[in-house]
């Protein structure tokens, strides 16, 4: 079984943060985005792992410390890491196909900006699973049409008319993704273009089209990190899901001087509180420094500094030195305020 993640994206709608960072990197509850959801997927996929493709961008913002953190990540999940480049911006079916030397055998493709719980039981009978979620606002999505066994015929986007209320969250599960590879290959040979990019869906239909059989799977979570707001509510799902697992989130290296950690939250090594209260919800990165301070439903990222600060619903980058009054912020990495 092969793991496929595109994740060249600049992640605009979650700056300031990714401007020194590619959006997949980003921590939640402790952990990089793309690093939660390749280890959920190694741990519900059933068979082993042999290889992870990782689709990057331009290798300036992509450097040398994501291969070497991305390859780390594979090859302690027993893979081979596979490292690719977009360079352009021509959409999801041009991502995957620039891993095309890696797409043999049995693969699941998984987009880097979204969290899962989920059931991976495949359907024996599908040569192709797509995961789909519930919601109440079906237009705002792409979402599929079912036949009466169950089976997929149509991807709608953003339908204006109801089709249906199950939503493609990114995650998908092909028998053998040779046959996407020969459908994708057809897509950009015949210059098949929606919205000015390559579109993984047109591989999909081609692949219908053939008679190729495509089910539903279903998530029991499905957690966004496209922007500020929807990453601190995934952080505080992140947690809830540690603590029912009964992990270890709070380090022995922690500093308490005069204050309180409310569970669930995240505690990177190092880290000191004075005069403070964190909790719950809270992830810290390791080496920050809180005195003075309530910091609750916020994600701070590493070496930070904060005084009195009262903090929810915040992101705090890393190298933050903040001394100021309550806010809901939103600050990147090397930012100083003083108040």
């Amino acid at each position: 079984m092969k793991i496929i993640v595109p994740m060249a994206g600049r992640g605009s709608r979650l700056r300031p943060h990714t401007l020194t960072v590619p959006k997949p990197l980003v921590p939640v509850a402790g952990q990089p985005i793309v690093h939660r959801l390749v280890k959920d997927i190694a741990e519900v996929v059933g068979e082993k792992i042999d290889e992870i493709a990782f689709i990057l961008g331009d290798p300036a913002f992509f450097g040398d410390d994501v291969v070497e953190s991305l390859t780390e990540l594979a090859e302690g999940l027993g893979a081979k890491a596979s490292i690719y480049r977009q360079l352009n911006p021509l959409g999801t079916g041009h991502a995957i196909m620039c891993a095309k030397e890696s797409l043999q055998g049995p693969a699941v493709i998984a987009y880097a900006d979204t969290l899962i719980q989920a059931n991976f039981d495949l359907d024996p009978s599908a040569d192709a699973v797509i995961w789909v979620k519930q919601v109440d606002r079906p237009e705002a999505y792409g979402v599929v049409k079912l036949d009466s066994e169950k089976a997929i015929t149509e991807l709608v986007e953003k339908p204006s008319e109801f089709v249906s209320d199950l939503a493609v969250i990114g995650i998908y599960y092909f028998k053998n993704v040779e046959d996407l590879k020969d459908e994708l290959q057809n897509v950009l040979d015949n210059n098949i273009i929606h919205g000015g990019e390559y579109q993984i869906n047109d591989g999909i239909l081609g692949m219908m089209s053939k008679g190729k059989v495509f089910k539903t799977g279903e998530v029991d979570q499905w957690m966004d990190c496209g922007n500020k707001k929807v990453t601190i509510e995934t952080n505080q799902q992140v947690l809830k899901n540690e603590a029912k697992k009964g992990k270890q989130l709070i380090p022995e290296s922690t500093v308490l001087d005069n204050s309180v950690i409310i569970k669930p939250c995240f505690i990177g090594e190092n880290v000191t509180l004075t005069n403070a209260v964190v909790g719950p919800y809270a992830s810290i990165g390791e080496g920050t420094v809180i005195t003075d301070s309530v910091i609750k439903n916020s994600i701070i990222q590493h070496a930070t500094s904060l005084k009195n600060a009262v903090l929810k619903d915040s992101m705090i980058g890393s190298n933050v030195s903040y001394d100021g009054l309550a806010r809901d912020l939103s600050l990147g990495d090397y930012t100083t305020v003083n108040e």
